[in-house]
């Protein structure tokens, strides 16, 4: 498989290569003897499961890290990039999938961090803002660049990491899951700045875990897997199947509803809710909602961005303030708890942003996965180092995370690996209810099946599961029932039957015929 090698049609179009690329850190192999081509003007999709090695060539090839063995040629030539900063000095920039924002700072600031431009005078802050302004034009999102970036929704912080890669002017564009956290009208509007990049002479490596979102917009698609190149083609000779086939080595699928089994009673009741936007604009967030899950369903809830659906999450597991209605869990009242005492009555979420406020960077695999436990081993200031262990041990078996062992650091995994990890955190908390934000997030498809194929487990347990998505072909895997939400209120429910076509007018979606 190591002999795959892309060879563009013209020597001069290939601006960007690796040849015989392999990277190991320690005993585990990254990268075995990769070959990988940039073409001017021109998208190329690297496709790829989690751990597959993807973002380990980006890395190398926009100088963030060093090659074991192999050579990165640039125009023709061999070169090592001593640095980021060297290779973006040469043209090279990445949007990484993890954000890599000052919250703090403003959306001007974030752009310009550490090349801010000089005037006479020291920084000069005007131009600096007329030009954030124009990029937000650009890509059409009212942002103003004196905004905090962590006042932005996840999405808008997104636009902000692109508008930064698109400031440096760069002739390579390396773009890491870059609509992650983007709406579908926001997605349009990435895919035409990308086209006017690329009528430009910009080159564009994208990768993706959407893999249908991504063959709108790619001219060759390249496939890794375990570190070795599997597959290359361009556009007119690939499908959604050919992707899949070549990532997983079967057609994959997310599952069906689990069977076979009755539901209890409602495990969650939410009654009459109605949630205020949170940054403070006259209008309902979530607006008079009720919705019962039994215990064993899962029910799915689907949306555009704004139409409520993590808000409703959020305010469920007591991260926003509810400003009327109530919420049950088992027939008991848990709108006064905090967080805390909903987690220990049984009532847990899973975040949509699990770098921020699903894991602790500094902390080992273990030490996330028993984090939220950590009073079912401790007595007093003592803890049980073998109940927590083997509490870890559990954890790890049952979700099947891929890792070195609980001692490895947690940014050592995978993105789907560390989902998993949110996940067994809070299912070692013994939840009645769970609740997922879009809990598939940057992961691959084999990922994704894995996460659903976990929730339908624990369903036929007896758990409660709700999960929202934003894709709709999400909805109709391992979900009983389909509520849609527009506008912070539900505009449909359907079961498993139902269309993606009905599924998306019902969100307000424009459905192409």
């Amino acid at each position: 498989m190591n002999a795959i090698h892309p060879v563009a049609a013209v020597e001069d179009e290939v601006v960007l290569a690796a040849r015989n690329v392999a990277k190991s850190y320690g005993a585990i192999q990254a990268l075995k003897g990769v070959n990988f081509d940039i073409h001017r003007g021109q998208v190329t999709t690297l496709f790829g499961e989690n751990g597959a090695g993807k973002s380990t060539l980006m890395r190398i090839l926009s100088g963030i890290t060093t090659p074991t063995t192999g050579e990165i040629i640039l125009d023709g030539a061999p070169i090592t990039f001593a640095s980021a900063t060297e290779a973006r000095d040469r043209g090279i920039s990445i949007i990484h999938q993890e954000l890599s924002l000052a919250p703090n700072l403003s959306v001007r600031d974030n752009i310009f961090m550490g090349r801010e431009i000089r005037g006479p005078m020291g920084v000069d802050f005007a131009e600096e803002e007329r030009q954030t302004r124009a990029l937000m034009v650009e890509l059409e999102e009212d942002i103003d660049p004196l905004t905090p970036v962590e006042d932005l929704r996840l999405g808008q912080q997104q636009i902000v990491e692109i508008a930064r890669a698109l400031s440096y002017d760069s002739r390579i564009l390396i773009m890491d899951e870059p609509t992650s956290a983007l709406s579908a009208s926001e997605v349009e509007v990435l895919f035409k700045v990308i086209r006017d990049l690329t009528s430009r002479g910009v080159s564009i490596v994208y990768i993706s875990h959407h893999l249908e979102e991504a063959l709108q917009i790619t001219d060759h698609a390249v496939v890794l897997r375990d570190g070795v190149m599997t597959a290359y083609a361009p556009r007119s000779d690939i499908d959604l199947e050919w992707i899949v086939r070549n990532m997983v080595g079967e057609n994959y699928d997310l599952g069906s509803p689990p069977t076979g089994y009755e539901f209890g009673e409602a495990a969650l009741s939410i009654r009459n809710l109605t949630v205020a936007d949170p940054s403070g604009a006259d209008y309902n967030v979530v607006d008079d909602l009720s919705l019962d899950v039994k215990a064993g369903e899962i029910v799915c809830i689907y949306g555009l961005m704004g139409a409520g659906r993590t808000e409703l999450l959020e305010t469920v597991a007591g991260r926003l303030k509810q400003e009327t209605g109530d919420i049950l869990l088992n027939g008991g009242n848990v709108s006064p708890l905090s967080i805390g005492q909903r987690i220990a009555n049984g009532l847990a979420l899973v975040p949509e942003d699990r770098q921020k406020d699903g894991l602790v960077q500094t902390m080992t695999v273990g030490q996330n996965l028993s984090l939220a436990s950590i009073m079912d081993f401790t007595r007093g200031i003592f803890t049980s180092r073998k109940l927590e262990s083997d509490l870890i041990e559990t954890s790890i078996r049952k979700v099947t995370v891929k890792t070195s062992g609980p001692d490895a650091a947690i940014g050592s995994l995978s993105g789907g690996n560390q989902q998993k990890v949110v996940i067994g955190k809070i299912l070692a908390t013994e939840p009645k209810v769970i609740m997922l934000d879009e809990p598939s997030r940057g992961i691959d498809i084999g990922a994704k099946a894995e996460v659903f194929r976990l929730l339908a487990e624990r369903a036929r347990e007896g758990l409660a599961v709700i999960y929202s998505t934003s894709e709709v072909g999400e909805c109709l895997s391992i979900a009983h029932r389909i509520i849609v939400m527009h506008r912070g209120r539900i505009s449909a429910e359907f079961d498993s039957t139902i269309s993606k076509e009905k599924i998306m007018a019902a969100s307000g979606e424009a459905v192409v015929a």
